[in-house]
């Protein structure tokens, strides 16, 4: 039985998913698109639930962690703020030690799952 990461980690702010493997994954594409529409194309998103994704993001934390500019003679686009850098590889480093603290519980775990593939 193969499994892949089986922990997502999110980070709260009360209710709210301030923070998780989807935004985590939002935040890389808007970095190679340059842009919030070219991220959620590449993702298979509407660009509606990217920029909720975004304006949620942006409003969790302190300062943006996606800058927007809009319009004029080359368009709009986006940038992951500095902050958005920093969160991004906090969060993977949080993501990967949790994987590691957890390996050998987990494993034990899905070793009494019953196989359903």
């Amino acid at each position: 039985m193969t499994y892949s990461k089986t922990i997502r980690l999110r980070v709260m702010q009360g209710d709210t998913i301030a923070f998780g493997p989807g935004k985590a994954d939002l935040l890389q594409a808007i970095e190679r698109a340059g842009s919030i529409s070219g991220a959620a194309r590449e993702m298979d998103m509407s660009y509606r639930r990217a920029w909720l994704l975004v304006e949620e993001m942006n409003r969790c934390f302190a300062s943006p962690l996606v800058s927007t500019a809009t319009g004029g003679a080359r368009g709009g686009g986006a940038v992951v703020t500095e902050l958005g850098r920093e969160v991004l590889a906090r969060y993977q480093r949080m993501q990967k030690k949790a994987e590691t603290s957890i390996a050998a519980d987990l494993g034990y775990l899905q070793s009494l799952m019953a196989d359903h593939g």
